[in-house]
């Protein structure tokens, strides 16, 4: 039984995880999305109330009936011939979506995580309402297109923006990239935009640091970022070389939470981001359930390939 990883081809951490899968001799066939429909194609007939048949990668065949389990690794989108037209280009990516993913979707296997979960759970409102339910200290939040209630929420106190989804664009030839920003009076002043879109604005939380927690299954693992930087302790990713980590050990009400946060959005994978306060207090910002981890299984030699890698290995149905 074989583990199929969708996976970019240039991925580091998959990288890790075929190699701790190789030394456990388990097959491993690992397929870049971006591969589709040039160099690689699907036939899959309904049997019986399942679809068999296969994938081909490169002249790689994948069994579809074959697979034990499949790890959902932020694969590239598809890549269509050039001579497309937009329209065509539109038509082929939704149909390659519904179909091909359909089937993948479909198939009786363990994933990290299904794209259907993974889906539901990038809802950064879903996250907020998700890890209240579950126990955990969430930010005052505001989501708006309205500039009036922007003025009010940032006269309750300390005020934060930040994006919902990605942090980047492509825009004048490069990649320009925002993270979280504070917001005084003069943002206030000039709201260009926000109606164009909603907007999300949270009460700043004073912070002795931060911490990212990596759930895999029923582990977890958690690591201190300390700041070093003015830049860096308002979001630590501005500069990670100015950042230091230490091994951690949530509280258990902490612990508690992002299992039972994993479980009612049916996670096998998650990286959680918390603010920890100056008395100790630790406040749920978001998860992400593609998060990377592998700067933080360096920084603390943590065995999460080794976990993912044993999750994958067992399989069994979802």
């Amino acid at each position: 039984m074989t583990v199929l990883i969708l996976a970019p081809e240039r991925d580091f951490t998959a990288d890790r995880v075929v190699v701790a899968l190789e030394r456990r001799g388990t097959p491993v066939a690992r397929v870049d999305t971006a591969w589709f429909p040039r160099h690689a194609a699907i036939d899959a007939r309904l049997r019986n109330g399942r679809w068999v048949g296969t994938l081909t990668a490169h002249g790689r065949t994948i069994s579809l009936e074959g697979l034990r389990s499949v790890w959902h690794r932020n694969p590239s989108a598809f890549a269509f011939p050039a001579e497309l037209s937009a329209t065509e280009r539109s038509w082929a990516m939704s149909e390659s979506k519904l179909g091909l993913g359909g089937v993948l979707a479909s198939l009786p296997v363990r994933w990290i995580n299904h794209p259907s979960r993974n889906a539901d759970a990038a809802y950064k409102p879903v996250q907020l309402v998700t890890a209240a339910r579950c126990g955990l200290l969430v930010a005052d939040t505001l989501v708006t297109t309205v500039h009036t209630s922007v003025g009010d929420f940032v006269d309750g106190g300390e005020t934060i923006t930040k994006a919902f989804g990605a942090a980047s664009i492509i825009e004048d030839g490069g990649r320009k990239t925002t993270f979280t920003a504070r917001v005084d009076g003069e943002d206030v002043a000039d709201l260009r935009g926000l109606a164009v879109a909603p907007h999300q604005f949270q009460r700043w939380i004073p912070k002795a640091y931060e911490a990212r927690v990596i759930v895999v299954g029923e582990h977890i693992f958690a690591a201190g970022i300390h700041a070093r930087t003015p830049e860096t302790y308002l979001d630590y990713r501005n500069g990670y070389s100015n950042l230091s980590y230490r091994r951690l050990d949530p509280p258990d009400i902490v612990a508690s939470g992002v299992l039972r946060y994993c479980g009612e959005l049916g996670l096998v994978y998650g990286a959680f981001d918390f603010v920890i306060r100056p008395d100790g207090e630790w406040v749920f910002l978001e998860c992400n359930a593609g998060g990377q981890y592998g700067w933080i299984e360096r920084a603390i030699a943590a065995p999460i390939t080794d976990t993912i890698a044993d999750q994958l290995a067992q399989g069994g149905t979802p």
